[in-house]
């Protein structure tokens, strides 16, 4: 078989969409039966992928795409010249990392997209009016498009089948996220985090729905009642975003500029170093797709303190102290804090059902799934067209 994986994307970073792509080619490559695999990046991305990859195997073919780094090129490229790229290699399946709008007619093998959340729709503050309102228009187009939708956590197809009913549901299945442990040995500390204080981990994009302005708070109130000693930092790991100026000018209002570290653009080495080395991991999202920060803390053996929802509740189960949202949220922190510090340490839990081999061997079923459903069908060939005049200016507008 094969296949062709897009990870081509915005960041130039790892973040959870970058890091599920580099997990499926590695756990595909993991396998006695690998398939021959051609994964998409950016120019931009392309040293990004290989470092995260780590592999030099003669089945693994990774093409840096040269086309200007920009929103509206990524859209337009995903609509008119993926298709071409997937004739050109023969692609038996086309596998998206993300959302993005295709061509249906374009193609003539099967098509995939990994369902991560639907924050446009259910935390549009997180994009703005206009590019809220576009990053609808074009995740609904992918899911209406592509041949079948793999979400990546129960939650996730739940909030799918309750958002767009049976019609896309139909198309959907359950393929959770891979993660796996970085051996102890590559493990090492980030240079920013200098001295031997201790330090709680935060690992959180700067939107709404992470709430980092409330774990500002949570630390605040931490360090005036002596929960924790007062050197103690809180390292926040993550790239940029809305709430950024938002979280800078809560630092100041809350006297903790010398408490406070925001990081981006580490390692997977020194992200599993802090897993190890902090005193626990906080995660008070308000909504996620898939718990990666919770499941990668419960694999390092890391103390977790988190919200109630469903996404957490999936992959920690009764592992995590769970916070609910409500009054008094601050002081249910700090106490659950309290009793996560005052515990034995845990040990790191086994999840070999996220293994990357097993979720590997989840999606190539997958694919022969679709593959055979083609040729059942006998589909025609069809032509290439281009993408209607209205969607790329729609695009250009966000």
């Amino acid at each position: 078989m094969r296949v062709m994986i897009s990870g081509l994307s915005a960041p130039t970073q790892l973040n959870g969409v970058s890091r599920h792509a580099a997990n499926l080619v590695r756990g595909m490559l993991s396998l006695p039966d690998p398939p021959e695999i051609h994964f998409l990046a950016g120019e931009w991305q392309t040293a990004m992928f290989e470092r995260s990859i780590g592999s030099n195997d003669a089945r693994l073919q990774i093409h840096s795409i040269p086309i200007r780094h920009s929103n509206y090129e990524r859209i337009r490229w995903y609509y008119r010249d993926l298709p071409r790229l997937a004739r050109q290699l023969r692609a038996d399946v086309v596998h998206l990392s993300y959302t993005m709008p295709l061509d249906a007619r374009a193609f003539s093998c099967p098509t995939v997209v990994s369902l991560h959340d639907l924050y446009p729709f259910d935390i549009p503050e997180n994009f703005g009016m206009v590019k809220g309102a576009v990053n609808r228009y074009l995740m609904h187009q992918c899911l209406q498009t592509v041949d079948a939708i793999a979400c990546v956590s129960e939650s996730t197809r739940r909030l799918l089948r309750g958002r767009f009913g049976g019609t896309l549901n139909r198309k959907a299945v359950t393929i959770l996220n891979a993660v796996e442990p970085v051996p102890v040995a590559s493990a090492h500390r980030p240079q920013e985090l200098n001295g031997d204080s201790p330090f709680l981990l935060c690992i959180a994009q700067h939107r709404q729905n992470k709430n980092i302005p409330l774990v500002l708070t949570v630390f605040e109130r931490l360090l005036r009642n002596r929960v924790v000693r007062e050197d103690t930092k809180l390292l926040i790991i993550g790239i940029s975003g809305p709430d950024t100026s938002q979280i800078r000018a809560r630092i100041g209002q809350c006297g903790l500029e010398r408490n406070v570290i925001l990081l981006t653009g580490i390692s997977e080495g020194e992200l599993q170093w802090c897993y190890r080395n902090c005193e626990l991991l906080l995660a008070p999202s308000s909504i996620e797709g898939f718990g990666l920060p919770v499941a990668e803390a419960l694999l390092a053996g890391c103390p977790v303190v988190c919200s109630d929802i469903p996404a957490f509740r999936e992959i920690g189960v009764d592992l995590c102290r769970y916070v609910p949202f409500g009054e008094r949220i601050v002081e249910r922190y700090k106490d659950a804090i309290r009793e996560a510090l005052a515990a034995p340490r845990m040990h790191p839990v086994p999840m070999p059902r996220l293994s990357p081999g097993v979720i590997a061997r989840e999606y190539l079923e997958l694919y022969a799934r679709l593959q055979a459903s083609r040729r059942a069908s006998q589909p025609g060939m069809l032509l290439y067209a281009d993408p209607p005049a209205d969607e790329l200016d729609r695009a250009e507008a966000g």
